[in-house]
C-alpha cells in the first residue's frame, strides 16, 4: 500500500523534536472570542472535536495561526486542518452548517500538503454572503489530539489576525519526545465503505478493537469529519455510510503496519454481513438518506400499531414504566478526587455487566449476552472519557461531566438517519445512567410491576429488560426503538412478545387498561371482547398445562411407544446451560458450541483456558456424552481479533474448519485442549462446514499429530457436522472416516435452497421440513447406517414438534435441542410408535413442499 499520494508523500509530515513545551497560537481572523460551550451546535459546544475556543470574525480571510503542514482542506472550503511541528493538529471551521452551502462563498488559498508560516492566507471567504446563507459565522479553532496538551489558555475579547495571541497551549509530558520517536504521519488511500448499513456497531467496535491493538494514534477521515478510530463513540458519531470515501490517518511508532493492516479490512467490511469491497474510483458523491419510513397508525381507536419486535401472545393490563431524571450536582471536588470517583464507577459498572452477562448465558442463548460485552467496551471509550476528564480538569463533579459525555453522544447518535446507528443511542444511554447512578448513589431498580403486567414505555434499555420479572411482566411496548435494537433481540431470547415503535398514545393508556399484544402483527388491542380474552387465555392455560406435563416427566426416557430409545441431548453454550439442562431431562451435550469462549475478548483463549472450561462442563454432565465443535466462525460470526479475508461472499468462503485449516495454530490448541479434557470422561469432538473428504482428512492428521505429541490414550471418537448438501450425498464415504454425524439444519436448508435463512424476504421460505432437505438426511442416515455409524440432529428442525416424529422415522437416533425445548421433544416422541413415524418419514419425501410435510403434522392447539 503506498501512502495517501504516492511516492515520499508523507515526508513533509516528519514532526520534528522541539525544546519548548507551549505553543502560541495567533488570531486567525480580527474578532471576539468567545468559549466553544457558548456555539450553539453540540459538536463543538460539547467537545465531540476536540477542545479551543470560538471567534466571531470581523475579517473575511483565515491566516495560519502558527507554522505547520495542511493536511486537509474541505471540499466544500468552509474548513482547514493543518498540523504544527510539535505535532498539535488544529482544525479551523468557518461558521455552522457551512458545508451545506457546497463551497459557495469561500476561496482556498492553499491546498493539502502545503508548508506554511505565520500569516499565511489560508481561506478566504464572503462574510455578506455568509451571513444571509448561513446559520451562523461563528468560527472554530479546535485541537483535534488534545491527548497532547496539558492545559488550553484561551484569550478574551476583541483580538488581531496575525497578532493577538489566541490560544496557548501547555503540552502534555513527553509529547516532543514522543513525536520525535514517532517518525512519520502516514494517510492512507481512499478506501469506499462496502458496509451496506455503514459503520454501524458492530464493524465500528471491530475497527476499534483492531486499531487499539497499535501504539499510533489512528484517525478516521471522511472529508474534515475525523474520530478516533480507537473510540467505538466516536466511529458511529460519524455516521459514515455505504460509499462514503475514508482515508485512515496514522503517527506514531507503528503507524506504517497499523495501515497496512486497518485499510485492507475497513475496505473488506470488517467482518459485517453482506459487505462486498466497493469498486474504484475513489471519487463518489453520496446523496442524503432517505427519510425514514413514517410509523405505522391505526384508523381504530381501539387498536394501536407498532413494529414487531418479539412473537408471541398476551393478555394482560397496561402498566406505564416513567423514570425519573437522576439528579447531579454541577460543582466538584478537586480534579483527582472526581477523576478517581468516576474510575471507581466505571469499575463497579464493569463488574455489574459481568454479573448481567452470566445472568443472562443463564437464561437464554449466550450469544445475546454478548450485548453486555459491548456495553462494557462503551465503559473504556477514549470518545466519552475524554469528554468527561476535559469537564473534570473544569472543575466539574464526575457526575456531571459523565452525564455531559454520554448525553451529548447519545443525542448525536439519536439525531442520524441510519436506524441501526441511531438505535444504539439507548445503549449508550443504558451504560450510562448505570455509571450515573454509582455516581450519585440512586438505585437502579424500578417499582416491582404489578401482576399479569403488559408494560408500556417510552423506551427500554437493555438492563430494563433483562431485569425484568417474568412472572409479573408478560409482554412489553415502547415508544422507541425497533426490532434490531438490542431490546428486541434480548426479549426475543427471553421469548417476551414484544412491539416497539408503538404509537405514542399508549403513553397515555391508563393504568389497568385491559388489553392484548401480539408481538408477531406489532399490535397492542384496547379493551378487548370477553370472548377474545376468554380463547387466548384458554390457549395459553391448555399450553401451560402441557408444559407442566412435559416436565414432569422430564426425566423419563424417550421412548417410542413400541420401544424405540431416542436419545435427547442438550444444545449449549457454556457452563450454565449444561447445569440447567439436567433437571429438564437432559441426557447429555449434543453440541457444545465452543465460540462463547472466543467472543468477548481481545485475543484466542489458550489451551489451558479452554481445558478447564470443558472439564467442568464434563464434571457437571458427570458421566453423560459430550460433544464439543470446534470454533465455528466466519461468515455471519466474525472475531474482531481474528480479520477474515476480503470475500465476495463470506458464507461460501474461509468459515467452519476451513479457518482452523487456515490457521492450524487456533484449531491445534483447541484440539489438545479437548484431547486433555476428554482423558476420564465421555467426550467427543466434531468439525464443521466439512464438504470434501479431503478437509476431513487433514483434520484426522491433525489430531493425531496432537494426541501423539501429548502422548493421551485412545483419542476422543470424531464427528462431522453436516451442513452442506455435499457431505450428505457423500455420506457412505464419510462414515468411513468418522465415528458419527450430527445433521446441522439450518445451514444445510440455506445451502440446499439457496436462500440465507437471515433475508427479510426470504427466511419464511428457507424452511427446514422442505422435501428436498428432508431426502438429504434421509440419504445421510442410509450412508451412516450402511458403515454402522449413527446419526444426529442439532439444527433448530430438532426442537420443531412437527419434526420430531418425521426425523425418528428417517433414523435419526439422536435428538439435540435448545435446553428449553428438552422435556416437549422428550413428550413428542412417547407420543408415536416408529411405525408411526416411519410411516409420516415415507410419506414425507414424497410431498412438493413443506407446508405439505408440515400438514401431516397438525399441531392439536
Amino acid at each position: 500500500m503506498q501512502p495517501h499520494g504516492g511516492g515520499d508523500a508523507t515526508s513533509h509530515h516528519q514532526i520534528e523534536e522541539i525544546a519548548v513545551r507551549t505553543i502560541e497560537l495567533k488570531a486567525p481572523l480580527d474578532g471576539v472570542t468567545l468559549p466553544l460551550e457558548q456555539v450553539p451546535d453540540p459538536v463543538f459546544a460539547q467537545k465531540m472535536v476536540g477542545d479551543g475556543l470560538s471567534l466571531d470574525p470581523l475579517s473575511q480571510v483565515l491566516l495560519a495561526p502558527c507554522a505547520g503542514t495542511v493536511t486537509n482542506v474541505h471540499r466544500a472550503g468552509h474548513a482547514v486542518t493543518l498540523v504544527t511541528p510539535e505535532g498539535i493538529e488544529l482544525m479551523m471551521h468557518i461558521g455552522l452548517d457551512t458545508v451545506n452551502l457546497q463551497g459557495e462563498g469561500f476561496t482556498p488559498k492553499v491546498a493539502a500538503g502545503a508548508m506554511v508560516v505565520l500569516g499565511d492566507p489560508l481561506i478566504a471567504f464572503d462574510a455578506d454572503y455568509l451571513a444571509t446563507h448561513a446559520k451562523s459565522l461563528l468560527t472554530q479553532i479546535v485541537v483535534t489530539n488534545g491527548e497532547r496538551v496539558a492545559a488550553y489558555h484561551p484569550a478574551t475579547g476583541l483580538v488581531q489576525a496575525g497578532v493577538d495571541t489566541v490560544l496557548t497551549l501547555d503540552l502534555a509530558e513527553g509529547v516532543a519526545d514522543e513525536a520525535a520517536a514517532s517518525g512519520k504521519r502516514l494517510i492512507s488511500e481512499a478506501v469506499l465503505i462496502p458496509n451496506p448499513t455503514g459503520l454501524h456497531a458492530r464493524p465500528a467496535a471491530v475497527l476499534a478493537n483492531l486499531a487499539k491493538r497499535y501504539q499510533a494514534r489512528i484517525l478516521i477521515q471522511r472529508g474534515d469529519d475525523q474520530a478516533n478510530a480507537k473510540s467505538l463513540v466516536a466511529i458511529m458519531g460519524l455516521a459514515i455510510e455505504q460509499g462514503d470515501k475514508v482515508v485512515l490517518v496514522a503517527e506514531g511508532p507503528d503507524a506504517a503496519p497499523a495501515l497496512a493492516a486497518l485499510v485492507p479490512e475497513l475496505a473488506a467490511g470488517l467482518g459485517d454481513e453482506g459487505s462486498t469491497p466497493a469498486p474504484a474510483p475513489a471519487t463518489t458523491e453520496v446523496s442524503a438518506d432517505a427519510a425514514p419510513a413514517p410509523r405505522p397508525r391505526s384508523d381504530d381507536p381501539q387498536l394501536l400499531l407498532g413494529v414487531p419486535a418479539s412473537p408471541g401472545l398476551a393478555v394482560g393490563r397496561v402498566w406505564r414504566l416513567r423514570r425519573e431524571e437522576i439528579e447531579v450536582q454541577e460543582t466538584g471536588e478537586p480534579p483527582n478526587q472526581e477523576r478517581r470517583r468516576l474510575e471507581d464507577a466505571l469499575d463497579l459498572a464493569r463488574n455489574q455487566l459481568e454479573a448481567l452477562q452470566a445472568e443472562l448465558r443463564g437464561q437464554a442463548d449466550p450469544a445475546k449476552a454478548a450485548i453486555f460485552a459491548a456495553h462494557q467496551e462503551l465503559l473504556g471509550d477514549p470518545g466519552l472519557l475524554d469528554i468527561a476528564d476535559s469537564a473534570i480538569a473544569k472543575g466539574k463533579s464526575a457526575a456531571f461531566a459523565w452525564r455531559a459525555a454520554f448525553t451529548a453522544h447519545a443525542q448525536s447518535l439519536a439525531r442520524l438517519r441510519n436506524q441501526l446507528l441511531a438505535e444504539r443511542a439507548n445503549d449508550l444511554r443504558d451504560v450510562g445512567r448505570r455509571v450515573l447512578a454509582i455516581l450519585t448513589g440512586t438505585p437502579l431498580e424500578e417499582p416491582p410491576a404489578p401482576p399479569d403486567t403488559i408494560l408500556i414505555a417510552e423506551d427500554l434499555t437493555p438492563s430494563d429488560t433483562a431485569r425484568l420479572d417474568r412472572t409479573r411482566v408478560l409482554a412489553f411496548a415502547t415508544v422507541g426503538g425497533g426490532a434490531t435494537s438490542h431490546v428486541a433481540i434480548i426479549a426475543r431470547s427471553l421469548d417476551l412478545p414484544a412491539v416497539a415503535g408503538i404509537e405514542p398514545r399508549a403513553m397515555d393508556l391508563a393504568d389497568g387498561t385491559p388489553v392484548i399484544l401480539d408481538g408477531s402483527k406489532g399490535s397492542l388491542r384496547l379493551d378487548p371482547d370477553p370472548a377474545e380474552i376468554e380463547r387466548i387465555k384458554t390457549l395459553k392455560e391448555r399450553l401451560a398445562v402441557r408444559r407442566a406435563n412435559d416436565l414432569a416427566a422430564a426425566m423419563d426416557p424417550a421412548v417410542t411407544s413400541d420401544g424405540q430409545r431416542i436419545e435427547v441431548v442438550a444444545n449449549i453454550g457454556g457452563l450454565d446451560d449444561a447445569a440447567r439442562s439436567l433437571p429438564l431431562g437432559g441426557e447429555g451435550v449434543g453440541l457444545l458450541r465452543s465460540e462463547f469462549l472466543y467472543l468477548d475478548r481481545t485475543a484466542a483463549p489458550t489451551e489451558d483456558e479452554q481445558y478447564a472450561i470443558y472439564s467442568s462442563i464434563a464434571e457437571v454432565l458427570d458421566g453423560r456424552p459430550m460433544i464439543i465443535r470446534t470454533l465455528d466462525v466466519g461468515g455471519d460470526k466474525p472475531l474482531a481479533y481474528l480479520p477474515m479475508p476480503r470475500e465476495e461472499n463470506p458464507m461460501l468462503g474461509i468459515r467452519g474448519v476451513r479457518i482452523g485449516l487456515d490457521r492450524p495454530e487456533i484449531l491445534r490448541t483447541q484440539v489438545r485442549a479437548i484431547l486433555r479434557a476428554g482423558e476420564g470422561h465421555r467426550l467427543r469432538m466434531m468439525f464443521p462446514m466439512i464438504a470434501t473428504l479431503d478437509e476431513i482428512r487433514s483434520v484426522k492428521g491433525l489430531v493425531e499429530e496432537e494426541r501423539a505429541r501429548l502422548g493421551v490414550g485412545a483419542a476422543v471418537e470424531l464427528g462431522i457436522m453436516v451442513e452442506v448438501p455435499a457431505a450428505a450425498v457423500l455420506a457412505r464415504q464419510f462414515a468411513r472416516e468418522v465415528d458419527f454425524f450430527s445433521i446441522g439444519t439450518n445451514d444445510l436448508t440455506q445451502y440446499t435452497l439457496a436462500m440465507d435463512r437471515g433475508h427479510p424476504k426470504l427466511a419464511a421460505k428457507a424452511d427446514a421440513m422442505n422435501p428436498a432437505v428432508l431426502q438429504l438426511i434421509a440419504q445421510t442416515v442410509a450412508g451412516a447406517t450402511a458403515e454402522g455409524k449413527w446419526v444426529g440432529v442439532c439444527g433448530g428442525l430438532a426442537s420443531d414438534p412437527q419434526a420430531v416424529p418425521i426425523l425418528v422415522g428417517l433414523g435419526v437416533a439422536e435428538l439435540s435441542v435448545s435446553v428449553p425445548s428438552i422435556p416437549a421433544v422428550k413428550a413428542q416422541v412417547r407420543a408415536y410408535s416408529l411405525a408411526q413415524c416411519q410411516a409420516l418419514a415415507a410419506q414425507a419425501l414424497t410431498q412438493d413442499s413443506a407446508a405439505a410435510v408440515r400438514a401431516l403434522v397438525p399441531l392439536d392447539y
